[in-house]
């Protein structure tokens, strides 16, 4: 790359990059003056920063990285990860959703306080807080700054050595990522995601469509007929036991790593916790779910094209999509999709640093600070302390998680076994027992608060046992053992609170809807909406499958989508008319 090359990318990268912080801040100048401005963007976001904040809190540059070279050196059976967590969103709107807005919980833990017990909450958050600090935050700014080192080459345009400039693009994106966490709260968090969602979507599709232009030569259409007709068992979704992600486990551990993710990860929950109501949260919610069945075609063709180019030749994997968007984006635009990319790494970063910041303070720091004035431990206090105080605590606790994020963040390259082997191993230690007792506490009142704590000790034994010092005697997939993980935890929680219920019912106490702090009216479109979300799943599953492209498109396929195309048509005709009634 030349010099006036670089200059094009970093001017166009800049520019970008200030676009989205200059909207960020036009929208959210106030968003520090309460609790509720700061941590829930004032219980104000609609459906478009709904859905456009959880699509790049959720994609980072581990998915645009970690997804093609799977397609690449594999198939495209890890598309399950995406695809499937269309119905867990279907599960956040019309299950988990109303019950945190009709509560008005800000956090996740607050819930599990109100429906079991304090100590509960302090160990969901230490729980959350350790996962978040030691390995989920320091990761993706860890994968972030590789994607920017192996598209852009940074050692060799800095002239620094790969260690020094690794480290040199942690810091930058970790300092600048941060700000907005700590300046402006979830409205600058959920406002400069939904921006630079709009900029991934559009390189999302520029990148296919150019790759399939480079294959055929100059023409896309011959570049399509290539991708469907050579190599086409790159096209597999049906993985096999060898395959990335194994058919099988999308009926077991997949399910329960999908619930968990998006109907009670604090970082993912809490845009939806920030609705200004319950239709606007639903439709947030089901429009990301739309967007997450596009993830195959936008971040996994890709990978298959790349195959077609490169062959199995290229050094590792994770080469193949920073190769392909080399050779084919035009460099005016690598400034843009430098600023995407990052965008889309300080969206997950921001997100998880501000939700941490959330619990730390509204969790740990306010209910200490009461059981002291209760107890009257700090006499002579007579006044509490005001929102401008709880936010700058958060404000500060951010900066506390943001430096350690980024003092951990390249020791990760030293991991024996890879990123993804590292956030696979360790958030298996929270999220499986999370969404346990979240739908035990959810779906019965007989349970007590001695029997999460005892399923939680159980999941940290068990599972430590056998990621470490089982593994090599017992061959079971890790999505597989999540799902054996959970019933025997909620079975062991239902026997509890049989043999000792609850001494009362501390189930959520019942609100009308008038008693919830925004609209609990539903989205009258909501379930036809859910029809077709759930169509969507299963027809990528038949398009990517041998009676779709794999086998060539067969008679079965096309009766299959007609049927699901007939059964939408009915659906939304009687939304659409039952709406106007």
């Amino acid at each position: 790359m030349s010099s006036l090359d670089l200059l094009v990318v970093v001017v166009s990268c800049i520019g970008f990059m200030a676009l989205v912080a200059v909207i960020a801040y036009g929208r959210s100048r106030h968003a520090t003056d309460d609790v509720d401005s700061y941590f829930l963007a004032g219980r104000g976001l609609d459906a478009s920063f709904i859905a456009g904040s959880l699509l790049l809190t959720n994609l980072s540059a581990e998915q645009l990285i970690g997804l093609n070279g799977s397609a690449y050196g594999f198939n495209m059976s890890a598309m399950g990860w995406e695809v499937t967590a269309a119905v867990a969103t279907v599960a956040m709107a019309f299950f988990f959703l109303p019950r945190y807005l009709r509560g008005g919980f800000t956090t996740l833990p607050q819930f599990l306080a109100d429906r079991y017990d304090e100590d509960v909450r302090r160990i969901s958050v230490v729980l959350f807080l350790l996962g978040y600090g030691l390995v989920t935050i320091p990761s993706v700014l860890y994968a972030g700054s590789v994607a920017v080192l192996k598209l852009f080459d940074v050692p060799a345009l800095t002239g620094l050595d790969y260690g020094t400039s690794l480290l040199a693009t942690v810091m930058v994106t970790g300092i600048v990522g941060a700000l907005y966490a700590i300046l402006g709260g979830m409205k600058a968090v959920a406002v400069s995601d939904t921006v630079n969602g709009i900029g991934l979507l559009i390189i999302g599709v520029a990148v296919p469509f150019l790759a399939l232009q480079h294959l055929g030569g100059g023409d896309v259409a011959v570049g399509f007929v290539t991708l469907t007709t050579e190599h086409r068992e790159k096209l597999n979704a049906i993985g096999a036991p060898s395959d990335p992600i194994p058919f099988a486990t999308l009926f077991t551990g997949m399910v329960f790593a999908n619930l968990f993710y998006w109907c009670s990860n604090q970082y993912v929950i809490q845009r939806t916790l920030s609705a200004r109501s319950f239709a606007e949260g639903q439709k947030g919610v089901l429009f990301s779910g739309f967007f997450k069945v596009l993830v195959p075609l936008l971040m996994m063709v890709p990978g298959v094209v790349a195959f077609h180019l490169y062959g199995p030749g290229l050094a590792t994997i994770d080469l193949a999509y920073p190769q392909l968007v080399r050779d084919t984006l035009p460099t005016w635009a690598m400034g843009f999709f430098l600023a995407v990319l990052l965008g889309a790494v300080f969206s997950s970063y921001n997100s998880l640093i501000n939700s941490a910041a959330t619990m730390f303070t509204l969790d740990i720091l306010k209910p200490w600070w009461l059981r002291m004035r209760r107890s009257e431990r700090l006499g002579g206090v007579a006044s509490g302390l005001t929102d401008k105080v709880w936010v700058r605590s958060a404000q500060w606790g951010s900066v506390v998680i943001a430096l350690c994020s980024m003092a951990i963040a390249p020791l990760l390259q030293y991991a024996p076994h890879g990123l993804w082997q590292v956030i696979r191993i360790f958030t298996g230690f929270y999220n499986i027992p999370i969404i346990a007792i979240v739908l035990v506490g959810m779906l019965t009142t007989r349970v007590p608060a001695r029997a999460v704590k005892l399923a939680i000790g159980f999941h940290l034994v068990a599972y430590g046992a056998l990621q470490f010092l089982f593994k090599d005697h017992i061959q079971l997939h890790f999505l597989h053992l999540y799902a054996l993980l959970f019933f025997a935890e909620v079975a062991l929680m239902l026997a509890v609170g049989y043999r000792w219920p609850a001494a009362q019912n501390p189930d959520l106490p019942v609100e009308t809807i008038a008693a919830a702090p925004v609209d609990m009216t539903p989205w009258s479109h909501a379930k036809a909406c859910a029809v077709s979300l759930i169509s969507c799943v299963l027809a990528l599953y038949l398009l990517f499958s041998p009676v779709g492209l794999v086998g060539g498109l067969s008679t079965l396929f096309t009766i299959s989508i007609g049927m699901l195309v007939a059964i939408n048509i009915a659906v939304w005709s009687w939304s659409v008319r039952r709406a106007y009634e």
